[in-house]
C-alpha cells in the first residue's frame, strides 16, 4: 500500500491489506469508452455530491463503488440484473474522474445524506442497498442513519471500522496518525509515485489483469484532495458501536485467497470478530479472490446477488 505501508508488518500486509479497502490504488473499472463512464444523472435528481444512472425497471437495487472506484465496478452486474431490477449506479464526486468542488470539505457523511435525499426524491421503495469497500461502509452508515428508507445492505469485502485491520486493539484515537498521514502522503505525492504505488497495489488488489491495468487509471483520474479527505475518514470511521442496534438485514461478503491474498482462517476471523454484534449477519466467505470480488469471481458473486435479493 502506498502510503500505509511503513506502519506494519510484511506479513499483516500479505494477509490483510491485499484485501482490505485502504490501497490509494482501490479502484476497479471496465474497460470502457471514456463517454460511457460519466453517464449523466437522472433529471429528477442533481447533487455536487453523487451521480447516479438506472437501468432496467423492477424492485429497486441500488450499488455503491468503493475508494477511488467508478460505478463501472458494476457494469456487468448491474446490465445483469436490468432484466429483472431497477438498478441505481452511484458515482461519487470527486473518484474516477467524477467532478470535486468542496476542496478539503468533508467526504463521506455529505455523501451519506445525498443518498438518503435520492431514495426519498425518487421514491424508492425499501431498496436494496450493495456497496463495495467504502461503498460497503456507507451501505451500512446509510442504513444505520436512515433505516426507513433501506430494505437490506450488502457490504462487500468491508469492515464496519477498516482500521481494526491493524490490528483488535487499535481505536479511532490510535488509528488517527495513520490517517493524517495518509492523507497527507495522497497529496505529497508526486504523479509518478503516485502511479507507482498503483501499479505495486494493483496486484493485491484483484487477479484479474485487466482490472488491474483500469484501477489505475481511474485511481490517477481521481482527485488528489477528495482521495486524501475520504481516506482519512474512512480510517476514522467506527460503526461497531451501533452495529448491535440494526434492525436492516445485512450480508457481509468477504475475500480469501490462499495464494498470497487474505488466507481463508485469517479472513473468517476477522470478519467473524469485526460483525460479531450486528444481530442476524449473513457472513459469506469467496475463495480464490482478492478485494475485488465481482471481478475476480463474477458467477459465484452473481449468484450470491440473487440469494441475497430473494430473501
Amino acid at each position: 500500500m502506498l502510503h500505509l505501508r511503513p506502519f506494519v508488518g510484511r506479513p499483516v500486509l500479505r494477509a490483510l491489506f491485499l484485501a482490505s479497502a485502504l490501497l490509494l490504488a482501490g479502484g476497479i473499472l471496465s474497460l470502457v469508452a471514456p463517454r460511457m463512464a460519466f453517464a449523466q444523472s437522472t433529471p429528477a435528481f442533481t447533487s455536487d455530491r453523487l451521480s447516479v444512472e438506472v437501468l432496467g425497471s423492477g424492485p429497486d437495487v441500488i450499488f455503491i463503488p468503493g475508494y477511488a472506484s467508478s460505478r463501472e465496478v458494476w457494469r456487468a452486474e448491474a446490465e445483469r440484473l436490468s432484466a429483472t431490477h431497477r438498478v441505481h449506479m452511484v458515482q461519487l464526486a470527486g473518484f474516477a474522474g467524477e467532478p470535486w468542488v468542496h476542496g478539503d470539505g468533508p467526504f463521506v457523511q455529505p455523501v451519506i445524506d445525498e443518498l438518503a435525499r435520492y431514495i426519498d426524491e425518487a421514491g424508492l421503495q425499501s431498496p436494496a442497498v450493495i456497496g463495495h469497500s467504502m461503498g460497503g461502509m456507507s451501505a451500512l452508515m446509510l442504513a444505520q442513519q436512515y433505516p426507513a428508507l433501506v430494505g437490506k445492505v450488502m457490504s462487500v469485502d468491508s469492515l464496519p471500522f477498516f482500521s481494526a485491520l491493524f490490528g483488535p486493539q487499535v481505536t479511532v484515537d490510535t488509528a488517527r496518525p495513520f490517517a493524517e498521514q495518509a492523507a497527507a502522503g495522497t497529496l505529497a505525492a508526486d504523479d509518478a509515485s503516485f502511479r507507482a504505488g498503483q501499479l505495486q497495489g494493483a496486484v493485491g488488489y484483484a487477479n484479474d489483469p485487466a482490472t488491474r491495468t483500469a484501477m489505475v487509471e481511474w485511481g490517477m483520474a481521481s482527485d488528489r484532495q477528495a482521495l486524501a479527505t475520504a481516506i482519512k475518514e474512512v480510517m476514522l470511521t467506527d460503526l461497531r458501536p451501533a452495529l448491535l442496534a440494526m434492525t436492516t438485514p445485512v450480508w457481509a461478503v468477504y475475500a480469501a485467497d490462499a495464494n498470497g491474498g487474505a488466507p481463508p482462517a485469517m479472513a473468517d476471523a476477522l470478519w467473524q470478530r469485526e460483525y460479531a454484534t450486528l444481530p442476524g449477519v449473513e457472513l459469506i466467505r469467496v475463495d480464490d479472490s482478492r478485494h475485488f470480488i465481482m471481478a475476480d469471481q463474477p458467477e459465484r458473486f452473481s449468484q450470491i446477488v440473487d440469494r441475497f435479493l430473494a430473501e
